[in-house]
């Protein structure tokens, strides 16, 4: 099922996602349904904050550039390993139509439970790197835009506010 996508400054967004307890039949339906709601909005990661579910789940894609990769669904992810620097230009389904240039780690490793409730370690690179990042940003009440200038950010909040106004007003929205 696709599920309805926040658009920040939600405070959802801002809020701490708690760890999960189980993985269960309702942790597989979340993420089946992230997953559906990710490809529907044609992103490439979705953290459950996203769409107002405060636990520590997200969901990743990044086969259109790595090729090499399947989708990946992680619960509980803990980044354990960062290296080396890069900067990446993100965007995000819940701030849409922007983007910034952001500095992350050029690699990281992962542990995890997959949607079995078996343990993972995943180290990643390149986009997948980048994503993993992003979407454990998103489980600690982080967006990207929390790493730019104040100044940018501000705009880019405006942007958003006026795009929610327009979306509960019904009208079409462009950003």
């Amino acid at each position: 099922m696709v599920r309805e996508i926040l658009i920040w400054p939600d405070p959802v967004l801002k809020q701490k996602a708690k760890p999960v307890a189980k993985v269960d039949d309702s942790i597989r339906t979340l993420v089946k349904d992230m997953f559906e709601t990710m490809y529907s909005a044609e992103g490439v990661g979705l953290a459950a904050p996203q769409i107002g579910v405060l636990q520590r789940v997200i969901v990743l894609d990044t086969t259109h550039a790595q090729p090499e990769l399947k989708p990946v669904a992680m619960i509980n992810p803990e980044i354990i390993a960062m290296e080396g620097d890069t900067t990446y230009n993100e965007g995000c389904l819940s701030i849409p139509g922007e983007s910034a240039d952001v500095d992350r780690a050029a690699a990281v490793t992962v542990k995890f439970l997959d949607p079995d409730g078996n343990e993972q370690t995943l180290r990643c690179e390149g986009l997948l790197s980048i994503a993993v990042q992003h979407e454990a940003d998103h489980l600690n009440g982080t967006v990207f835009v929390d790493h730019i200038s104040s100044l940018k950010r501000e705009f880019i909040r405006k942007r958003m506010k006026r795009l929610k106004t327009s979306r509960e007003q019904g009208a079409p929205a462009s950003p």
